[in-house]
């Protein structure tokens, strides 16, 4: 049985930090240094008492309404986060009630980053070729801004928070889930790590602020990020990568219409287009208006190419999500 994506929405925050407003925080933080860096004008960050059920709620909704959907026929609900409302109950379980959904329903959350999304169409996809579940609704949120040091001019500058709804279904859809490829390497872990909160090392209020070599303030309880390690790593795993979902796709580079990349940040993302010899008119970026959204990213993208009409007239789209764990994952989608 086929898996298609039926549609997607997605919510972003109303508070919006700009480009001006880090360089009122930060000066010596060009605003034109930002925007042509990192490919970002802008990212909504979560209100105090906003958090990930709260935007998944919020993007469902949208889902729901902006595309004429019945929410009596969700089946299964996979919720990703990396920042869940509570260690338990599990925030699907929530997110069930809160959005009315039949109580015969699955629902389970899984811990993912930036190669969440892809996961997510794979576990759907398996649910719906199992004759498990005939519509998934994958939901990707993140609040990392809660993690970030307000004086960690480098993380704040690239990530904004966002929920993504995306509906799987048995029934037709707009393109289909066809071949997938994965990859983990856990040597990654403290590359990019909050290192405090979990069962390991609990909550301190005894860290001691430590800044590095480019002036970022930062402790444990934060969101740490080695740029070098993770640039290095998607140079060296990505081109792997689409090799292999096109080897495993039966395809050549030169059959893929669209390339949609988990959306880190303009600099990585062209760098990654060169080494790969992708043309820069079959690779989509849309992330100056949200940041990196880390799961959300590349269903965000995706939802723009379609409003913007990339999606017309093409066959082939390769999505790729690479980054905290280390972990990766591609897929390809056929228009039909």
């Amino acid at each position: 049985m086929k898996a298609n994506i039926k549609a997607i929405s997605y919510y972003l925050p109303e508070e919006i930090l700009t480009n001006d407003l880090i360089n009122q925080d930060f000066p010596e933080w060009d605003i034109e240094k930002i925007s042509s860096k990192t490919g970002i004008n802008s990212r909504h960050i979560s209100a105090k008492d906003e958090f990930s059920s709260d935007m998944a709620v919020k993007a469902a909704e949208k889902l729901f309404e902006e595309h004429n959907i019945d929410r009596s026929t969700i089946d299964y609900l996979l919720f990703c986060t990396q920042s869940p409302d509570y260690f338990l109950p599990t925030t699907a379980c929530i997110l069930q009630d809160k959005l009315g959904l039949n109580t015969s329903i699955g629902a389970l959350d899984f811990n993912l980053g930036c190669s969440g999304f892809v996961y997510g169409l794979s576990l759907a996809k398996g649910l719906i070729a199992g004759e498990m579940a005939k519509n998934v609704l994958l939901i990707t949120s993140e609040t990392y801004s809660k993690f970030i040091h307000p004086k960690d001019k480098s993380n704040k500058t690239i990530f904004g928070d966002a929920a993504a709804a995306t509906l799987i279904t048995a029934e037709k859809g707009f393109c289909s889930l066809d071949k997938f490829v994965f990859g983990t390497d856990g040597k990654g872990a403290e590359n990019l790590i909050v290192k405090q909160g979990g069962m390991r090392f609990p909550v301190s209020n005894e860290n001691e602020d430590i800044q590095d070599e480019f002036g970022n303030i930062r402790n444990d309880k934060n969101l740490f990020m080695n740029g070098t390690e993770i640039f290095n790593f998607t140079g060296e795993f990505v081109p792997k990568l689409t090799k292999s979902i096109l080897e495993k796709s039966n395809l050549s580079q030169e059959d893929i219409d669209l390339f949609v990349f988990h959306q880190a940040n303009k600099y990585m993302l062209n760098h990654l287009r060169k080494k790969i010899k992708i043309p820069e008119e079959k690779f989509f970026i849309s992330m100056e208006h949200c940041g990196n959204t880390v799961s959300s990213t590349i269903p965000i993208a995706l939802y723009d190419a379609q409003k913007q009409g990339k999606l017309s007239n093409i066959k082939n789209i390769v999505l790729a999500g690479f980054g905290v764990g280390y972990s990766w994952g591609a897929c390809n989608l056929i228009i039909e």
